[in-house]
């Protein structure tokens, strides 16, 4: 809190400071204990841990707020998918969401899709992250980039730099069809057929294009869900509470309908239209921002934090296929300043308003009220 006070909205100088803060425990390792005394935010303790809990799998508390026990990591590389963005070590997961991923790599190559672009899942042991996501704390999250992998491995510095690219027309909501194909509903279709995935996020405009264009079976379209902002080049692929972790606390169940209503309609009348500024009102003071500290998780979480670290190679996934040998690839040792420092996944366009479109991609304001969903 005192580096907000004196460092304020600067946030190169922020990073530094947490790069600082981060190098420091390297150097002078404090007990978690001793860490939470200090009021130091929970991101930069999990954020700190670069191995997970040597603990059995298990999730505790939600998506938004909790941590995660003995991670898995997918590997770099696979026979159909590559992990992006290695220098925020973000590619851990519940043993469960490590699986499907496989899995829905090996389906929808069979449906003509190249191979998984994967990026961020949690940390290594979950938690509130230090830089980007809010929720993705407790290893049920995946992002799933909407650009296939190349026909090439690529390396480091290149999973670093490529963007994704955005599936909607420039400067609209809707979807681009020079850039939309079959492949990419195939890629939703089957990552929503498995029973443990509860929600694959989009944007309303991708939810809008499946509704309009999907026939016969459409029950599956339940379980795709537009959000307020983003996801117009990855989609997030949630998964319920794993059987072995009483601690996790499960979302509302998604409704009946398959979504191909007025709540879509909502967002091209509403929620998805930039709206008139006000009238700036009187001046107040800033409020001090809050950070998420180590006694606002759950209990279990610092233990999660205290066990000690299981080795790289056991907590990585293993492999169906025996025939693939990875590249080897040099990745450097992490580092906080990199994590805060990270391009962002998503290509920025030369955006120009759209008449029919109501704004631009990459300025999607937050909706402040919208139907259940």
């Amino acid at each position: 809190m005192i580096a907000v006070n004196i460092f304020g909205n600067n946030i190169r100088t922020l990073n530094l400071f947490a790069g600082i803060i981060f190098a420091a425990f390297a150097t002078f390792p404090l007990t978690t204990s001793a860490m939470a005394d200090t009021g130091i935010p929970a991101k930069q303790l999990f954020g700190n841990k670069t191995l997970p809990a040597a603990m059995k799998p298990k999730v505790h508390g939600y998506y938004t707020k909790g941590c995660l026990s003995g991670a898995k990591a997918v590997p770099v590389d696979g026979p159909n998918w590559q992990t992006m963005r290695l220098s925020r070590n973000r590619r851990w997961g519940h043993p469960d969401l490590v699986r499907i991923i496989e899995d829905l790599s090996i389906d929808a190559a069979s449906a003509g899709w190249n191979g998984l672009l994967v990026g961020d899942m949690s940390q290594p042991r979950g938690g509130p992250m230090l830089s980007g996501h809010f929720s993705h704390q407790v290893g049920l999250d995946a992002d799933i980039w909407f650009t296939p992998m190349p026909d090439k491995r690529m390396t480091y510095k290149e999973r670093e730099t490529i963007s994704a690219v955005s599936v909607l027309i420039p400067g609209s909501f809707y979807v681009d069809d020079q850039r939309w194909t079959s492949a990419h509903t195939n890629l939703l279709k089957f990552a929503a057929k498995y029973p443990e995935v509860e929600r694959i996020l989009v944007h309303p405009g991708i939810k809008k294009k499946l509704c309009d264009t999907i026939k016969g079976d459409r029950g599956w379209l339940r379980k795709i869900r537009p959000v307020k902002r983003g996801h117009h080049y990855h989609f997030h692929l949630r998964i319920g509470c794993p059987p072995g972790s009483p601690g996790c606390k499960s979302q509302n169940a998604t409704p009946r309908s398959i979504g191909c209503d007025k709540t879509l309609a909502w967002w091209f009348k509403s929620g998805l239209i930039k709206k008139k500024k006000k009238k700036p009102a009187k001046k107040k003071k800033a409020a001090k921002p809050r950070y998420t500290k180590l006694g606002d998780l759950p209990g279990a979480c610092e233990a999660v934090l205290n066990a000690p670290s299981s080795n790289l190679d056991v907590a990585t996934h293993k492999i169906r296929t025996a025939n693939f040998t990875a590249p080897n690839i040099n990745i450097p040792a992490f580092n906080a300043r990199r994590v805060l420092n990270s391009k962002p996944i998503e290509a920025k366009e030369t955006l120009k308003r759209s008449a029919s479109g109501g704004g631009t991609t990459a300025d999607i304001p937050i909706p402040t009220k919208r139907p259940k969903s």
